[in-house]
């Protein structure tokens, strides 16, 4: 009995010698996959955009690729880290790492240029304006959100802007006649809806964007300027009768970073970001763009919708009426005098979209 006992005592203590010879071995081990990463981020993302999301998704993805595992950026989608201005200043102060924003001039002062009417009207356009790092106005709005702490990594569109309401088709300015729309703080926008308008009794209320459904559900407003993706993904569609593709504005949202936190990365980390940043902006190009053709088919399918599919000479009679030029020199000017002193930028960027508009329209052309 004694000797039985001697001998389990002898196997455990040598059961005991291999598991801990295991565990120092392992210790030295350890697989890329149960490494933490050096650097942790978030990215807030304030809105419903289902397909939106799949290419910010693409982009963290990519960012620990790219980085061999030393940075991981989850995503929070659906506003589950605030509003969109409770985002803003998130990133501002550094809580948030990365958000995709609307530059609001009353958060970005600067932030007008990012989309000012009747200037980009297709998808052609906006790929040669906004593209990093030298797209004319990839240019202005990083000089834009530098100024408010942050930098700017891709873009996020969904296309071109249009004009849907429940009291009338949209054909004409005076169409206009006595609707409420909701508008945000988008001054460009604003300015531009003001004089389309002008003479026709129309009134403007700035709701949130998050609270757009309910307000048209409830006929708080009769109207605002939309996009197929949102008539579909957010159902405004649900809420309204006609959807006029008037075109005069491009959407264009932008994913920017903490200044002072991309600024200390190592420059390895930045430039696997920055490739992360041009595949998921490229990703997110195709994926929209092809959508917009089975966003036009389901809502022209949906009942008690209509699509109001204006002509160019229809499109050019608001365009005249905006008056851009005044807005540009009211709105856009001031600040780009103080930014760019004694360049001329006004000028310099307005002739720059000029002609990316006709060089595209050569191209469509041949």
């Amino acid at each position: 009995m004694r000797d039985g006992n001697w001998r389990f005592r002898k196997s455990l203590s040598a059961l005991f010698v291999v598991v801990f010879a295991l565990a120092f071995i392992a210790s030295f081990h350890v697989g890329p996959a149960s490494a933490k990463a050096e650097f942790q981020w978030k990215f807030a993302q304030p809105w419903t955009r289902p397909l939106s999301d799949i290419s910010y998704r693409l982009f963290c993805d990519l960012v620990k690729k790219y980085t061999n595992g030393r940075m991981e950026i989850k995503l929070y989608p659906n506003g589950l880290l605030g509003t969109h201005d409770e985002n803003f200043h998130a990133v501002q102060d550094g809580s948030v790492e990365i958000a995709v924003l609307s530059p609001y001039v009353n958060l970005v002062p600067g932030g007008m240029l990012n989309w000012m009417p009747w200037t980009i009207s297709n998808w052609d356009e906006a790929k040669i304006a906004y593209a990093a790092p030298n797209g004319v106005l990839y240019k202005v709005m990083q000089t834009a959100w530098n100024e408010v702490g942050c930098q700017m990594l891709f873009v996020s569109a969904q296309g071109a802007y249009g004009i849907g309401n429940n009291v009338r088709p949209l054909r004409k300015p005076e169409d206009f006649k006595n609707l409420k729309l909701r508008v945000s703080s988008s001054l460009g926008f604003v300015r531009a809806l003001e004089n389309m308008g002008k003479g026709s009794g129309m009134t403007l209320a700035t709701i949130p964007w998050a609270d757009l459904y309910n307000a048209l559900s409830r006929g708080v407003v009769d109207g605002c300027w939309d996009m197929w993706a949102s008539l579909v993904d957010e159902r405004h569609a649900e809420v309204m009768k006609y959807y006029s593709d008037l075109d005069f504005s491009w959407d264009c949202n932008n994913v920017v970073v903490n200044k002072e936190k991309w600024d200390v990365l190592p420059q390895d980390i930045k430039n696997a970001v920055l490739k992360a940043a041009k595949e998921a902006e490229a990703h997110m190009y195709k994926v929209q763009q092809s959508s917009e053709k089975s966003y036009k088919e389901k809502l022209k399918k949906m009942p008690g919708f209509t699509i109001v599919t204006l002509t160019p000479a229809e499109r050019d009679v608001f365009r005249k009426k905006a008056n851009m030029p005044a807005v540009w020199n009211e709105l856009c000017k001031p600040w780009l005098d103080k930014k760019y002193p004694g360049q001329n930028m006004t000028q310099k960027i307005q002739a720059e979209l000029e002609k990316v508009h006709k060089d595209v329209m050569a191209k469509r052309t041949k």
